[in-house]
């Protein structure tokens, strides 16, 4: 019993590892889209849709857009969903991607709906 219990805080030792990793990667991926891009409100709105629907069940497009705590939640709903909860993000890119550029801005850049 024991030896399993210090298996599995091993195993989430290094998971927690892992996900600090990827939120540095993300974080830095961001900030170099956020220099390059220009600051009109559909480039955010197709990178934001384009991200969500490739790797969204990364979190990526919420790190993306300003939500951090979102960006960790979606991570964890992944892991622990087995992937399934890559879902979540594909379906918010077809979200962002529907809605017209001035929706998207208030809806997800000054209203700051974190989820769809």
């Amino acid at each position: 019993m024991w030896h399993f219990l210090v298996g599995n805080i091993a195993n989430l030792e290094r998971s927690a590892k892992i996900i600090t990793l990827l939120i540095v990667i993300f974080k830095f991926i961001i900030q170099k889209m956020e220099n390059t891009s220009s600051s009109k409100v559909e480039n955010k709105k197709v990178t934001a849709g384009v991200l969500a629907i490739l790797i969204g069940c990364l979190g990526v497009h919420k790190f993306y857009l300003g939500y951090q705590k979102e960006g960790i939640i979606q991570i964890i709903i992944t892991l622990v969903t087995f992937g399934f909860g890559g879902i979540i993000g594909f379906v918010e890119g077809i979200i962002y991607l529907t809605k017209s550029d001035e929706d998207f801005y208030q809806t997800y850049q000054v209203g700051k709906k974190a989820w769809f």
